[in-house]
This record gives structure tokens, C-alpha cells and sequence, in this order.
């Protein structure tokens, strides 16, 4: 069990600082969570204005994982993608053709560019610090996010996405991106990564490929990468696979990175969650581990603990009442962990 006093909350402009060094810990490809005191500021206040309910297309609510006192993980949420910056993929089709003279079947495999997710929710920008993923951080802070889509439902359309990162080698490289994005936009992969967010995405419109790319007229490295994570993100993927997300063929335009998909109300967290008044706190001894939230907005927190549950009868631990500062009467939200 994670020590008293973690907890995952809406991140706040004075976190500006932790955040910057942890930025710093994640490597390239990190969109949500860039190594920029002045980009990570403009998130943060766009945060804060969505959590106030200034929410619009694209606005993006940053939660942070805290650990005795310590900012050592993040997660984010985009309540809805597209809008005026359109979400773009490639979306995985096949290409059959037959001659008859020749007496050949030929298939093909072509990634179009499409805009099929515009309207949908997006979670992102997971990043634990290494030192706690071995006691289950990353998977506190990833299913803190769909309890809070929970316990804000209104604000979510039907769908969820999630990117990601696609695969690099081990100097950094993205064969996909030097293979096909370095020839429409002229750019590094790290400056595209840059300019991926909000108006910047205004140049893959601009410049981007109009037509589906043939998947064997690529380098073989490139092809390979298709679909493929970033070798980091083999435990994201899997949380995604076990929350309810599913690979429906569409890939980042970038670095040709995995999109998982899901129906917001078929999440394990929202599906199974349930919503109960604290009747008392006391030892939970031999009980079930849990995923819990309280309050809204800006007063959001999750961790997770042992609870009692039956019926309309739930007891907490202390230590959770301690966490999260929870008192007799109080309601919260509760999924087994």
C-alpha cells in the first residue's frame, strides 16, 4: 500500500516549479508534460480557467500525483479534442486489388488521414517518477483520472481517447516521423512535438499529406513502427487495455503511436464505481484495497485505501480518513483498485 499523504489532485499554479523538474525526468515525446517553464504555465492557467468552468474545445485539466508534500506524477484530461484545432490521425485500411490478366492478387496496407475523434474526450500526459512505479503510481494516477470523468460526467461527451507515444530508438529517433513527417513539414521531431499542441496544429492542416501513404513505399523501420509504443509505454498500455480501451486502427500522425479508444460509461472506474456516504472509520482489516475520490473541481482528491462496504454501510481506515481528510458523513466515490 502507498504511505500516507498520496494523493492525486487538480494541479494549481503553484505547482509551476515540481512540475518544470519533473518535466525534465520525461523525455521526448511528452506533450502534456513539456521540459517549458513557459508553456507548462500557460497549462497550468488554462487548468485552472477549465476547473472554474471556462471549458471549451481543446481545454485541458492537469491533475498531479503528491507524495509528502512532493508534485511525482501527472495525468491529464482533455474534456473535448477537435473543435477550432482539429484532431488528426491515420487510420489504418487495406487496399485489395485483383488482376485478371496477370492472375495476381495485390494488398495493400494505406494510413489516411482522418479527423474521426473530433468531440471525444482524450487522457494523456501519464508520467510517474520512476521510483514509485514498482508500488502502483502509474496506476493510481491513471484511474484517478476516469473517477474524476466520473464525478463529472456532464462535462464528457460518449467517447474517451488515449496516445501513445509511438516508437523511438534508442538515441531518440522516430523512424516513422524521419521517414514521413520530416518530409512534409520540414521540422525536427522535437520542434513538432512542440508546436503539437493547440494552435500549432493549425501546420498539419497546412502542410500535411491530403491523400492515404502506401505503407510499403516506406523504409522497413518505419513500417515496423506502425502501431507500435514507445518501449516506456508498455505499462501505460496495458492499464489502458484492463480500464476498457481498445486499438481501433488509428495512430499519431507524428510518431505513428497506438490511439486507444473506449466508451466513457464502459471504463471499469465509471462502469463499477459507486457513490456512498462514510458511516464510519475504523480498522478495515482482510478488506479490499479501493480507488476512492472526494469533492469537485478544484476540491478533487483520490488516492486509494481499504474500505468496508455492504450495502449502504461503508467504513474507512483511518489512514484513508487521514488522507483524503474525510469525516463521518462525508460522500465519496469508490472503485476496487
Amino acid at each position: 500500500m502507498i504511505a500516507i499523504g498520496v494523493v492525486v489532485r487538480p494541479a494549481g499554479l503553484h505547482d509551476l516549479e515540481a512540475l518544470h523538474a519533473l518535466a525534465l525526468t520525461a523525455g521526448l515525446g511528452m506533450t502534456n508534460l513539456p521540459p517549458c517553464r513557459e508553456r507548462l504555465s500557460a497549462l497550468l492557467a488554462a487548468s485552472v480557467a477549465a476547473l472554474a468552468g471556462e471549458r471549451k474545445a481543446g481545454s485541458q485539466i492537469l491533475l498531479v500525483m503528491e507524495a509528502a508534500g512532493e508534485v511525482v506524477g501527472t495525468g491529464c484530461i482533455f474534456p473535448s479534442v477537435g473543435g477550432d484545432w482539429p484532431f488528426y490521425s491515420y487510420r489504418i485500411g487495406r487496399l485489395r486489388q485483383t488482376s485478371q490478366a496477370l492472375g495476381k492478387v495485390v494488398e495493400n496496407t494505406l494510413l489516411t488521414p482522418v479527423n474521426d475523434y473530433d468531440g471525444s474526450a482524450e487522457v494523456g500526459g501519464l508520467f510517474v517518477r520512476p521510483g514509485l512505479r514498482g508500488i502502483a503510481g502509474g496506476r493510481l494516477m491513471a484511474r484517478s483520472r476516469y473517477l474524476f470523468m466520473a464525478q463529472h460526467r456532464d462535462w464528457f461527451g460518449e467517447r474517451v481517447v488515449s496516445e501513445l507515444r509511438g516508437y523511438q530508438d534508442v538515441d531518440g529517433r522516430s523512424p516513422f516521423w524521419e521517414a514521413v513527417g520530416r518530409k512534409f513539414y520540414g521540422l525536427e521531431f522535437k520542434e513538432a512535438d512542440r508546436i503539437s499542441v493547440g494552435a500549432g496544429k493549425q501546420v498539419i492542416a497546412d502542410l500535411g499529406p491530403k491523400y492515404p501513404i502506401y505503407l510499403n513505399l516506406l523504409p522497413t523501420d518505419a513500417a515496423l513502427a506502425v502501431g507500435q509504443c514507445h518501449p516506456d509505454g508498455a505499462r501505460a498500455h496495458a492499464l489502458l487495455s484492463e480500464e476498457g480501451f481498445k486499438f481501433e486502427g488509428c495512430i499519431d500522425i507524428f510518431d505513428a503511436g497506438p490511439t486507444m479508444v473506449a466508451d466513457i460509461d464502459s471504463l471499469r472506474a465509471v462502469r463499477d464505481g459507486r457513490v456512498s456516504t462514510v458511516t464510519d472509520i475504523g480498522p478495515c482489516d482482510g478488506d479490499p484495497e479501493v480507488l476512492i475520490s472526494t469533492g469537485e473541481a478544484e476540491a478533487f482528491r483520490a488516492t486509494r485505501g481499504f474500505v468496508h462496504w455492504a450495502e449502504d454501510q461503508l467504513r474507512i481506515s483511518p489512514e484513508l480518513a487521514q488522507t483524503l481528510k474525510l469525516q463521518i458523513g462525508d460522500r465519496v466515490r469508490h472503485v476496487e483498485f
